[in-house]
């Protein structure tokens, strides 16, 4: 048996180099179930030219921290070097499971994938923040506040957003990293109580560990003499209502609405089967992907002759740097479900249909050689997520 026989016999179909005329198999060393994840990587489209840099990573490649009591990894420019204004953390709380009290020099913004949580937090007025998030909720801590997570009854999952590419989350300030670099007699004396009261602190960042499962949120209210926290930290997504478009929706989540997240703005975005968010770019901010569900491609488009096609899958990181040109297409038969999210206060972005649509006809016309029936059809409204009749896209 040859080896494309013992391919094929392991893979089924093995996906070729080939377009056309163009290409030639590759019959050598290969990683057949990669390229079968990354069809239009293997063979771009067309209409891919130029250099464009990586702008994918899956977290499926990345570091598992382990610790009794969860786990956690993440994507930062050290797995994707274009990524330089967000970094992103996945991690898995078990029931009880607690994320120390800790604090960032980075505000973190975090998306509920899965299961429940408690949340806590304290601002420098003595202000504090107790709330159980579940899943679509969202919570933001600015910079430098103190605060912690731990997973309620079924445990939870989420992902955390940072704004700051070279962020890591185990480089964080966690407070038994800080008592553990205490002098104990120093730690009596803040106190005010005996130096045997820290005989059995951690040597160490403790970062994740296991504890019993927290009991009803009002059992374990704190009364702060100066009151809660005025502008909230958790925002119920999933239950804002959606903009629905032909192909999807989308619901938006910034300072507008989530008045407390001043450095990151997100989208959460839904393309039904067949339909595609529409040509587009951000003006203000590179763009920070999370795919959560379904599987689609993006191409993106550098200018100067320059543009490239990924794939995309749950658990997948994507990455459009400013101003870039691009479009995401479903490429599967079930909604592909994704996270846009950017280093701002703001949501924004610009429609290319609807900057032609608002731009004298004539000029359109000439610029791109069409006709006038084409410049008749460009829409005013912007539609984020789009699907045609007789115009959609099915890979």
């Amino acid at each position: 048996m040859d080896k494309d026989a013992r391919y094929a016999s392991v893979y089924g179909d093995i996906p070729q180099p080939i377009r056309g005329n163009e290409g030639a198999t590759d019959n050598g060393p290969r990683d057949i179930m990669r390229d079968r994840e990354n069809p239009d990587m293997l063979v771009p489209p067309a209409t891919d030219a130029g250099l464009v840099p990586n702008l994918k990573f899956s977290f499926s490649d990345t570091h598992m921290q382990l610790n009794e009591g969860g786990w956690s990894r993440e994507v930062t420019v050290r797995e994707l070097p274009i990524a330089t204004t967000l970094a992103g953390v996945n991690m898995r709380l078990t029931a009880g499971g607690v994320r120390e009290l800790h604090w960032h020099q980075q505000a973190e913004w975090a998306y509920m994938l899965l299961g429940s949580a408690r949340i806590t937090s304290v601002d420098a007025q003595g202000r504090n923040f107790i709330a159980d998030v579940e899943e679509g909720d969202l919570w933001y801590f600015p910079p430098g506040l103190p605060h912690s997570i731990q997973g309620l009854a079924e445990g939870c999952e989420f992902l955390l957003v940072f704004d700051d590419g070279s962020f890591s989350d185990l480089n964080t300030l966690s407070i038994s990293d800080w008592f553990a670099h205490t002098p104990p007699e120093v730690l009596s004396a803040n106190f005010g109580v005996p130096v045997s009261d820290f005989n059995r602190i951690a040597g160490g960042q403790v970062y994740i560990y296991q504890d019993d499962i927290p009991g009803p949120i009002m059992s374990e209210a704190v009364a702060s003499p100066y009151g809660t926290i005025p502008l909230s930290f958790k925002h119920r997504l999933l239950a804002q209502p959606p903009i629905k478009t032909s192909g999807g929706s989308v619901r938006i989540v910034d300072s507008t609405n989530f008045p407390i997240s001043k450095t990151v703005a997100a989208a959460l975005v839904e393309i039904e089967p067949g339909g595609m968010r529409e040509l587009h770019w951000h003006p203000n901010q590179d763009e920070w992907q999370y795919y959560l569900s379904g599987q689609g491609r993006m191409t993106v488009f550098a200018g100067n002759g320059a543009a490239r096609t990924f794939n995309y899958r749950a658990g997948d990181v994507g990455y459009v740097p400013f101003a870039y040109g691009h479009y995401i297409q479903n490429t599967g038969e079930q909604s592909l479900w994704f996270l846009e999210m950017f280093k701002s206060d703001r949501f924004v972005d610009i429609s290319l249909n609807q900057w032609m649509a608002l731009t004298p006809k004539p000029l359109v016309e000439s610029n791109l050689n069409v006709d006038a029936a084409f410049a008749s059809k460009l829409h005013k409204v912007k539609s984020p997520v789009v699907r045609f009749p007789g115009f959609t896209y099915y890979p």
